[in-house]
This record gives structure tokens, sequence and C-alpha cells, in this order.
């Protein structure tokens, strides 16, 4: 060997040497045995925490390896032990950390677990500085245990995409995990890319039936329900609708927080409901969700019927969130008295909208629910009581949920409203009701949605402490009700989506491998359209509802909004015209579209016309619907098409309608103020032009409205009064270069000074 080669070797040799030392596996380098025998327990020596897992914490004797996770606020530290000893003398586990977390290798995990079943291991974590190991400059202690009761059944839930108006927008970005808390990994997407929301899912007791909240065809409250299968579709004929309960109120219904019964037979929803739906600044609570109103219906799988359950059907009440004792006679639900809030007050709106809720999402009225328990009774029903600890309690009480024996209910419990709430706990109280119990379990924001394993010894649960990304969380709870502290599936939720409504299915891990939804329709693309029409987002929503229009040429809804954005946002008024022309072809009895077309007409002067189509509008709308169709703009613009074809008759009387719905309206003031001019109505013409002119100074340019008040005022022969109005009307005439009009005014504005010079001095 040349002299060159053997320097090159013992170069490489000392470099080896050294970065072996920097990651702690020479000799020379700090052991655990040197660090250990420098620490002594019983001292503080502070300044490192760990956050994960807490003290006490129960690990499922199925899950894969946790990640430990510190915090260490001694910025010299640039080492950590991790030791690990166990009672009964088995082996201490020794390993070196050089960054603030350590995952165990599976094999090292499952020795660890096998060491602590229903035993105490003690976990110590000591920071060192690699050059002065002996010197313990930080350490904290906690101990787990392994539990003998297995997790023993996967978890199906959804994960969704942050805010959550996006994925209201795109619903194909929702997608649902399957699988079993064991895997290392996240469990696979079993369903993705549906072009339609789906939401609460529920299983029967014994997994052979899934049913799922869906927005199919033009129906918010559609509910699939069908058998469980390794490869399962979602068609057509699985579904059912919740508007058909009652259809011939011509009430919307949205279909809420529905369940399948245990057997499978029945589902359980709210129906007749309104519902607070609202964005939230916050991406962690980016969604303000409770419903105002609503009865519990009951469909009936076999009869294929709905029907209401008496003693949860009073309308004065929301009654909601319902769910089945394990045995199906009893249901437990949310109740508290119904509301409508002044923004839409008798209106049939289920959805309501930011503006419409300025009540809670700024004024942040209390809204609190109670739980109360009913027998089903067959359908039957009977008398609803409070349940002991989950009602008239200052709080709002929901989502209750049996234990598998029926034994136990936990709930959720804050301050207001329901459903991501940031103070959201658990709590569990005995079935019958009696003193609530706060869970160990709850973390420091939100839990929520949660699910007994069919074991009944497990709690899954979702939280944001770790992340605004919702994730999920297990929980051991005993023959007490006591649970433990809270064990983290880091591995089940992706960094960008929220883990949502987890629930616990009876079958093996293999049970659902895909699902497929077969509900690609027009309406998909028009929900979607609607999703960017509200948020202002135009280019997107034409192009949404021009795919529905290739799936559906005949598609109503489509053609009336494509309608009134050309006409309205793009300018584009002959597109948008044809666009409503083809709408009232095929939808001629909807309402909307009258009152979009007829605005377009009345932009267009065409009196007549315009007249017509919005008086349609308001005998199918008597109370308005929302913020685009509104009882005051129906009236006012009823109003101004009636003056202007010379009906002054129904001018006066939907103008005087519209100022006493909306009395510090200027323009319908002003508007009104023309009317009564034109019927020579000269008092009440004045006061309502004044109002108008107070409320807003700008309106006062009508050339039209001055020269009438001016003859008017030459009519009651107080002349003066008519030399100043006519004076104003041709100064506005003047100011819009209309020639011929100054022309006629100034032959009257002569013959009102001549007669006001002649009179009585």
């Amino acid at each position: 060997m040349s002299k060159s080669v053997r320097y090159l070797i013992g170069g490489l040799i000392a470099i080896v040497i050294a970065v072996a030392a920097v990651y702690l596996i020479t000799p020379s380098g700090p052991t655990a045995e040197s660090i250990l025998a420098a620490f002594h327990g019983p001292a503080e020596y502070g300044r490192l925490t760990v956050q994960y897992p807490l003290d006490g914490t129960l690990f499922p004797p199925d899950i894969c390896a946790p990640t430990f996770r510190w915090k260490d606020d001694n910025g010299d530290c640039d080492t950590w032990l991790v030791s690990i000893e166990f009672e009964g003398g088995a082996e201490r586990i020794n390993t070196f950390a050089r960054q603030s977390d350590w995952t165990p290798d599976p094999a090292l995990w499952e020795t660890i677990k096998k060491q602590s079943v229903q035993k105490r291991a003690k976990a110590t974590i000591i920071g060192v500085n690699g050059k002065s190991p002996k010197e313990i400059l930080s350490a904290s202690r906690i101990s787990i245990k392994t539990s003998a009761d297995p997790v023993g059944a996967p978890i199906f839930y959804r994960e969704v995409n942050l805010p959550f108006v996006d994925a209201v927008k795109d619903p194909s970005l929702i997608r649902w995990r399957f699988g079993t808390v064991s895997t290392s990994h996240q469990p696979p997407v079993v369903l993705e890319g549906m072009p339609v929301c789906g939401n609460c899912h529920s299983f029967s007791r014994n997994a052979d039936t899934l049913a799922m909240d869906v927005d199919y065809a033009n129906s918010k409250g559609s509910y699939v329900i069908t058998k469980v299968a390794e490869q399962m579709t979602f068609t057509a004929s699985d579904v059912i609708t919740w508007g058909d309960y009652r259809k011939e109120d011509g009430e919307q219904t949205f279909g809420l927080l529905s369940q399948i019964s245990p057997d499978g037979r029945f589902v359980v929803s709210t129906v007749k409901d309104k519902s607070v739906f609202v964005p939230q600044p916050d991406l962690a609570f980016s969604q303000l969700f409770f419903p105002l109103k609503g009865i519990l219906c009951i469909y009936d799988r076999q009869q294929d019927t709905f029907r209401e359950l008496p003693g949860a059907d009073d309308p004065q009440y929301v009654q909601s969130n319902a769910t089945w004792s394990p045995d199906g006679k009893y249901i437990v639900f949310a109740k508290t008295i119904a509301y409508d809030l002044k923004q839409t007050e008798g209106r049939g709106k289920v959805l309501l909208t930011r503006e419409e809720c300025k009540e809670f999402t700024e004024d942040g009225k209390p809204f609190k629910f109670d739980l109360y328990r009913i027998p089903f009774n067959d359908g039957r029903g009977g008398q609803p009581e409070p349940i002991e600890g989950a009602s008239d309690n200052g709080m709002s009480n929901y989502f209750a949920k049996y234990s598998p024996d029926g034994k136990w209910i936990v709930f959720c419990k804050a301050e207001n409203y329901m459903l991501l709430q940031p103070d959201s706990e658990l709590y569990i109280i005995p079935a019958e009701g009696g003193e609530p119990r706060k869970l160990r379990a709850n973390t420091k924001r939100m839990n929520s949605w949660h699910s007994f394993s069919p074991n009944g010894k497990w709690l899954v649960f979702t939280s944001k402490a770790y992340s605004p990304y919702t994730q999920l969380f297990l929980t051991h709870i005993d023959e007490q009700g006591c649970s433990t502290p809270a064990v983290l599936l880091s591995n089940f939720t992706a960094p960008d989506r929220a883990a949502n409504i987890p629930e616990f299915v009876n079958a093996e891990a293999s049970a659902i491998k895909s699902i497929r939804g077969e509900f690609l329709d027009d309406y998909s693309y028009v929900r979607a359209g609607d999703a960017f029409f509200r948020t202002g987002e135009t280019d997107n929503a034409i192009e949404e509802y021009k795919n529905a229009l290739q799936l559906n040429p005949r598609n109503a809804v489509a053609h009336r909004q494509l309608g009134f954005l050309f006409y309205n946002a793009k300018g584009m008024h002959e597109q948008g015209m044809q666009h409503y022309r083809k709408a009232m072809e095929s939808d001629p009895n909807d309402p909307r579209i009258h009152h979009d077309l007829g605005m377009a007409l009345l932009h267009q002067r065409d009196f007549d016309r315009a007249a017509a189509h919005l008086l349609v509008a308001l005998r199918g709308m008597p109370h308005g619907l929302d913020k685009q169709y509104n009882l005051l703009s129906m009236q006012r613009s009823i109003g101004q098409a009636m003056l202007g074809k010379g009906d002054l008759e129904q001018a006066e009387l939907h103008l005087s309608e519209a100022a006493r719905l909306e009395p510090n309206s200027a323009a319908t003031h002003y508007l009104l103020a023309a009317a009564l001019a034109e019927r020579w109505k000269l008092d009440e013409a004045l006061e309502h032009y004044r109002k108008a002119v107070s409320l807003d100074p700008r309106i006062d340019t009508s050339v039209q409205l001055h020269d009438q008040l001016a003859m008017n005022y030459a009519k009651a022969r107080r002349f003066p009064e008519a030399v100043v109005s006519a004076q104003k009307a041709l100064n506005l005439a003047l100011t819009a270069g209309d020639e011929f009009q100054a022309r006629k005014i100034r032959e009257k504005l002569e013959i009102y000074r001549q007669r006001s010079r002649a009179l009585p001095k």
C-alpha cells in the first residue's frame, strides 16, 4: 500500500470517527450510563416540557408507535437522552435524539408496549450539551401504560380542506378514509372526487348499512342509504330526500345531522329546518353552523314513509342532533326554543347568510341547547324529558353518544351554539342522567365529534389542540366512566386537511376498499357555481353554470344565474337577456326568473313588461327570499315600473308599502314623491321629497319631479314656490344637457314668474 493511500485511508477514518462522535456512537461520546449517573430524579431541572404523550397516557395495544415530542427552553441543549424504565425489572431502553422529538421503530415500540401492559413505564428525557454531557441542563419525566383492551375496529372519517368555504366551492376535494389505528401510515382513501358535498354519515350496529348526507340533484335534503361492501357505489336508487316529508307545505328542508338506527331500519333527522351557516375569518374555526328551528322526522325504510316523531315535533322549538340508544328504544336530541332572526323573520330560508346572522356573528347573541331523551316507541314517540346533568346548566349541550352497552352518554358542552366551538369539552354521564364529569382526555382547544369503539373501551374524538386542521384522538373509558389523556392519531390526517366525523365501524379493516359516487349531474355544477356566485368570483361561477348547461341545456337555474351575471356583472345585456328568456322557457313558474327578467326590463325602461314580470315575482315570493329577492326591492321596483307606465294609483300603492318596509330608504321616498306629485297630492309629495333629501342630499336630481312639483304649486296658486321648483328643474335639465326639456320648462317658468308678480302685495 502506498504512503499516499495510507494517508488517505487514515484521513477518512479520522473523519468517520469525528462524525460518529457527533452522532453519539463512539466510546468517547456521552453515554446513557454517564448521563444517568449524573441525573438525580428528585431534582428540579426544569425548562423541558414533554408535550406528547402526556403523563398518564394509556395506549391501546394495537396502536402504532407515537412520536414523543418535547420543548426545551435551554438553548445550550443539543442532545437528549430518552430513557424508558419498566416495572418488574425489565431492561431499561436508552436512546439519543439530536432534535426535540423521537419515534420508536416498530420493533422497539412493540417491546415497550409488551413491557408496559397494565404496568407503568417511566420515560425520562434529559437534555445535555455534547461537549459536557455529565452536566444535566434540563429534564422531565412522564409515565405511560399500555392497556389490555384493544381498539379492535377501524375508523371511517372525512377530510376537508380549509377554510370551509373552499370545500363548499369544490366538494370534489373532500375525501373519506377508512383504516385502523395499527397502521403506521395514513389509512387509505376510500371515497374522493364526488362533485357534490357529502356530510354526516352513520353505520348500522352490525355495519351492514352506511347512510350519508349528500347534495344530490336539486335537493339539499338528499340522503343516501346503501349496503356496505368492499366495492361500493352510491347511485340514484340509493337516495331519499327529506324534502318529501310534507312536501305539500312548500317549505324547504335541509335534513340535518341524520343518523341511522342500530338495526338499520329507520333514520332520524331534523326537517323543516333553518340554520345559521356562515363562513368565519378564523382558519381553524372557519364555519359557524347550528340550527335555529326544526323538528325530528323518522324515515321507515321498510315502509318507505316519512313521519314526524311525536314529542319532538313542536315547531316552537329546535329539535336536532338526534342519536339512538344501542337497543333503538330511545332517542336523545338537542333542544331549545326556536328563534327567528330579525333579518329573516317569516321567510322560508333553510341556510342563513353572515349578513342575516349579525345577531350571532357580531352581537354575540347567546343560543344554548339542552339534551332531552324520548322513547322511540316504534315511531310513536312520547314525552321528552330533559337529561339531568346535560340540561338547564347555563351551557349549550349537544352531540350525545351512547356507549355500546347503553350505560353511558358522552356529550359536548360549550358556552353557546353547536359544532366547531373552541371551548367545546367532552363530558360523561350515566345514560339515565346524573352528575356530569369532564373527561380527562379533553384538550385545550375544541373537543367534539366522538364515537365509541364497538367494544366500548375506546372513544375517538376530534380536537384542534396541536393544529388548526382538526386531528383525531383516542381515550380509554373504563367501567367507572373514567377516561385517560388523549392519544393522538397523528398518522390519520394530512397536514392540509381537517379530519372530522370519525366513526368506529363494527367491521374488519378490509370491509370497505372503495366507494364511488355516481352523482355527476347538472345540479352538481349549479351548486358549485352558486358557491362562487356568493363570494363574487364571477368568472368561475359562469364556468360552472356553463358546465351545467352542457349536461342539461334546459337547466333553468343555470340560465337564470348566467342571465344575472352577464347582464349585471359583465354588462353584456343581450347575452344576459338570452339566458333569461331560456330560463323562462324552461321554468315559467319560477318567481326568481320573473324577478330578474323584470329588473332587466325596468333597466331598459320597458315598464309594461317589467311590471308584469315583477308582479308575478311578488305573488310567488310574498315574503321575499333573501338579499337578492327581498320584499322591499320588489315593492319599490314594481312602484317604479307602474310610475313609468303611468299607472299612478298602483305606483303609489307599491311605493307606499316599500316606504313602510324601509322608512330610511331615500330612493323609495323620492319615487313616492314623484308618484304623489303626478297625482296632484302636493303636500304628501313635498313631505316625502323632503324626507328623501334629508336622508340623502345627492338624490335630488330628478328634472321630472321638480317640474311636477312646480305644476302642483301653480295649480294651488302658490306661484312663488312654483318659480323655485321650476328654476330647480331648469338647472337640472341644463346640467343634464337636455335642451328640449329646458326650453319647455323655461316657458312654464316665465308664466309662473308673471303670475307671481301679479299676486297682491
